[in-house]
């Protein structure tokens, strides 16, 4: 079989998935190499395998660390609704060729990661302080 390059296979992966922008392999190939880094892995040579969990936390991490509060709106954009849809991102680059995976991985590892409100943009909303005066024109407990 003759091995291609990433950008063939990310045109091919993007026209039989056409839900996913082909942004979402770039995106996912990044975020792997960001969570290696982040779990200080070795690059090269005999590597342990990143779980599904690891990489979704390494998602989450470098996503908000590139998009900052537009992070929601961007994966939203590419066809990434929700933690399940990275699963699927990967084990279509599994099924290219473009990743490896073990013979414990699952595409349920993804499952229930965690709510895309909650981890995109909770982090940029402002704390309420308990010490903050409420205005006059706005009921208490508001």
């Amino acid at each position: 079989m003759k091995k291609i390059h990433f950008q063939e296979a990310v045109e091919l992966m993007a026209e039989a998935n056409p839900a996913y922008s082909p942004h979402c392999y770039y995106f996912m190939r990044e975020a792997l190499d960001f969570t290696i880094k982040m779990l200080e892995k070795p690059t090269s040579g005999k590597a342990r395998h990143v779980s599904g969990g690891e990489l979704l936390e390494g998602v989450r991490k470098f996503a908000l660390q590139e998009y900052g509060p537009l992070t929601k709106r961007v994966l939203n954009t590419w066809g990434i609704q929700r933690c399940e849809d990275f699963g699927r991102i990967v084990f279509i680059m599994v099924e290219n060729g473009v990743l490896g995976k073990t013979e414990e991985d699952r595409i349920e590892d993804f499952t229930g990661g965690y709510e895309f409100e909650a981890a995109f943009l909770q982090p940029f909303r402002p704390a309420k302080r308990a010490d903050q005066p409420v205005p006059a024109d706005q009921p208490r407990g508001a």
